[in-house]
C-alpha cells in the first residue's frame, strides 16, 4: 500500500458534477425508520402488562405481534428512502440536478 495519499487519485478519480454529501435527509430518515422498531421492542417496560387484552390475548403478546408488519413497513420505507437517495447521488455524479 503506497504511503503517498495522492497515489489514490489515479485509482479513484473524483466523480464529475457537484460533490455529493455523505449525510442526506433521506439517509437520516432511513436510519430513524430502522431505529423505531428496535427501540419499540427494546423498551419492554412500555408493553410489560396484560391489559388491554385483544380477543383474549394479553397486551404483551398482541403488541409484539403488531410490530411484525409494522417493522416490515418501516423497513420498506427505509429501503425506498435509500433507493431515492442513491438515484439522486447517481444523478449528481453525472452532473444532473438533485
Amino acid at each position: 500500500m503506497p504511503s503517498d495519499p495522492d497515489a489514490f487519485e489515479d485509482v479513484m478519480p473524483e466523480p464529475a458534477g457537484a460533490p455529493v454529501p455523505a449525510v442526506t435527509p433521506e439517509r437520516v430518515l432511513a436510519g430513524l425508520a430502522l431505529l423505531v422498531p428496535i427501540v419499540a421492542m427494546l423498551w419492554v417496560s412500555s408493553y410489560d402488562k396484560t391489559e388491554p387484552a385483544a380477543g383474549g390475548m394479553p397486551f404483551f403478546y398482541w403488541y409484539q405481534l403488531l410490530w411484525v408488519p409494522a417493522s416490515a413497513i418501516f423497513t420498506v420505507a427505509a429501503y425506498l428512502l435509500i433507493n431515492r437517495d442513491e438515484k439522486a447521488r447517481k444523478a449528481a455524479r453525472k452532473g444532473g440536478a438533485r
